[in-house]
């Protein structure tokens, strides 16, 4: 017995020994140290969201390739007097179709003369100066010496605008936010050479250019080049409203389809919007029967070498999801109407779908189109086949051209009316009124 026990002590203690001599470059030690470091880091380097805020404003992810070298849009841009093609865009004509001017990047004297009313405005010479100091948003100019010699797009182009502090389209940055006064078919519209698009589309240039010029302020067809369809049946364009780019921290898909996440749009879009040079795989686009042209073309597998792109996709994600929705001013809405609107919000089921506080749903936020009491020419347009519940907050900042994804809807009443009848939510007039000013306020 004893000697049992003596032999189970001895054992106690070599085990004893083994653990007190772990080396001290043990896992454990390692993780220990790790798990510090990560405490005291900060959850997002500020670092990476001005990465992420510079790829937004300023990055063309290689697409002067196709905007420059291909349709050649910065020749329409200089015009013949400059070595161009054409008229030429002054900065008075590219303010008209929505172009905006960032006045941080113009030095003193420029907004000086600017204020005097010493700068030409009809001259396209002052627009390629203007891209020169690269102050126009969301467009980049690549010079050789003083001469334009192509250009490129940034995410910025449709999904920023400025306050017009200087004046009308001129002003500070106000990204995330919708520009809906930019005319996108009849900027691209002026490149001299559609002869890639047409190919793409298996039609004409004049064909190309008759979808491009129905487009109008605010609307981009994102889907013109995977299916090919122009027009809705109605005759009207095919083309939707630009929508926002802030509020959409905590929302699961994006875009008016729910194509999907936002840095699966933001790759999509690099890729095959802004036509970037990089990688984007979706095998749902290499379906010929709902998306043919995307299949024809190979959308559904994109591969560049190299790759301008994915690694940007992180630090852009992170800084769109940091774009808080603003906050609606004071004097813009009724407060007291308002109030009581947030009850009826509440009260008529409004908020089961448009889920305070991202005003989209926590999940699948996809309806049907029967749901919603719509045509589904555009939702078959998606994967989803459905409409995404859009989130709510920071309408007032895109109360122009409608509502809904093609501004079916021309005021934010038009929208109540529709939710009355669908939903036989029995409103009256009152009531109307005061979700309308809550609807505002967010």
């Amino acid at each position: 017995m004893k000697c049992t026990e003596r032999y189970l002590a001895s054992l106690m203690l070599a085990a004893c020994s083994t653990v007190i001599t772990l080396p001290a470059w043990s896992a454990a030690s390692d993780n220990s140290a790790a798990a510090q470091i990560h405490r005291e880091a900060d959850p997002i380097d500020g670092r990476v969201l001005r990465e992420g805020r510079s790829t937004f404003r300023f990055d063309t992810f290689g697409d002067e390739a196709f905007w420059g070298d291909t349709l050649r849009l910065h020749e329409a841009i200089e015009g013949s007097a400059l070595g161009g093609v054409g008229p030429g865009v002054s900065p008075r004509t590219a303010l008209a179709v929505g172009l905006k001017v960032d006045v941080a990047a113009l030095p003193e004297t420029l907004v000086e003369d600017l204020n005097a009313g010493r700068v030409d405005l009809d001259s396209p010479a002052t627009t390629v100066a203007l891209l020169k100091l690269n102050a126009v948003v969301g467009v980049t100019g690549f010079f050789k010496g003083r001469a334009l010699r192509s250009i490129g797009i940034q995410c910025a182009l449709c999904h920023s605008t400025v306050d017009n502090s200087l004046s009308a389209g001129i002003g500070h940055r106000l990204d995330g936010w919708a520009n809906r006064d930019l005319n996108v078919g009849a900027i691209v519209g002026l490149a001299p050479d559609l002869t890639s698009v047409a190919m793409l589309l298996q039609t004409d240039q004049a064909t190309v250019r008759k979808v491009l010029g129905a487009w109008g302020a605010g609307k981009f067809d994102a889907e013109l080049l995977l299916d090919g369809k122009g027009f809705r049946p109605d005759g009207k364009t095919a083309a939707t409203l630009i929508p926002p780019a802030f509020g959409l921290a905590g929302v699961n898909l994006h875009t008016w389809l729910g194509w999907g996440s936002v840095t699966h749009w933001n790759a999509f879009v690099a890729n095959l919007e802004m036509h970037g040079q990089g990688t984007f795989f979706d095998p749902r686009l290499g379906d010929p029967s709902q998306f043919p042209v995307a299949a024809r073309a190979g959308f559904d597998n994109v591969r560049h070498d190299p790759d301008l792109i994915t690694a940007k996709l992180p630090a852009l994600h992170l800084y769109q999801l940091a774009l808080e929705a603003p906050q609606a001013p004071a004097g813009s809405f009724d407060p007291s109407a308002a109030a009581r609107g947030k009850e009826l919000f509440e009260a008529k089921q409004c908020a089961s779908c448009h889920v305070p506080p991202t005003y989209s749903e926590p999940g699948w936020n996809v309806h049907t189109p029967q749901e919603l009491g719509i045509d589904d020419f555009q939702a078959n347009r998606g994967p989803t086949r459905g409409y995404r519940t859009a989130p709510l907050k920071g309408l007032w900042t895109h109360l122009k051209g409608g509502f809904y994804h093609d501004g079916r809807f021309a005021t934010l009443r038009d929208v109540v009316d529709h939710y009355d009848t669908q939903f036989g939510l029995h409103l009256s007039e009152q009531e109307k009124t005061d979700l309308v000013e809550y609807l505002k306020s967010l």
